[in-house]
């Protein structure tokens, strides 16, 4: 992707946030004014920071819809539905920083124990999704930053799905994904 388009994507993220402010609901996407590479089917997060603190993420892990539009829902929804915070209010929306991150599709990992998916960890580069039975977490790769031992951010994720911290089971599934980084 180049740096116009990637810009495109950030001006949308925050066009529709500014857009749910004003109205309550995402932007509308227009596929008739943006390049056919936009328009693809992606999967997507978008994360907001205010005052270099989490401020909503929301995103999907499977490419359901183009681009453009995963960007622009999922900007409005980390705004308004990240059941962590309030809906975000007109004075926080020149105080926001706007993260996106372009999923590649999740890869399964094969693994015989936990020591075995640990030592297949790529820190920095990998996203994780764990799934056990109905439960299911994931960190992206940025996570690393805050976690940066394999140990401890498997810990973490397994407490993000709901899972206790030292759990282990041989139905555990875990995927990996990377992700192009904007913003």
């Amino acid at each position: 992707m180049n740096q116009q388009q990637k810009q495109q994507l950030l001006d949308l993220a925050k066009s529709s946030i500014l857009h749910g402010l004003q109205t309550g609901k995402p932007l509308t996407v227009d596929p008739a004014c943006l390049p056919p590479e936009l328009m693809e089917p992606r999967a997507t997060f978008v994360t907001l920071h205010k005052d270099h603190e989490l401020r909503g993420c929301i995103g999907t892990l499977k490419a359901v819809r183009p681009l453009a539009e995963d960007i622009a829902e999922n900007a409005f929804a980390a705004a308004f539905r990240d059941y962590r915070f309030p809906p975000l209010a007109d004075d926080e929306f020149e105080r926001l920083e706007i993260h996106l991150s372009i999923l590649t599709p999740p890869e399964p990992i094969a693994f015989s124990s936990e020591a075995d998916l640990l030592r297949q960890l790529r820190p920095g580069v990998d996203g994780l999704v764990i799934e056990e039975g109905a439960r299911r977490g994931t960190f992206l790769p940025s996570v690393w930053e805050l976690l940066p031992d394999a140990r401890q951010f498997l810990r973490h994720l397994k407490q993000k799905a709901g899972l206790p911290a030292d759990y282990w089971s041989d139905t555990v599934r875990v995927s990996r994904y990377e992700t192009e980084a904007i913003g």
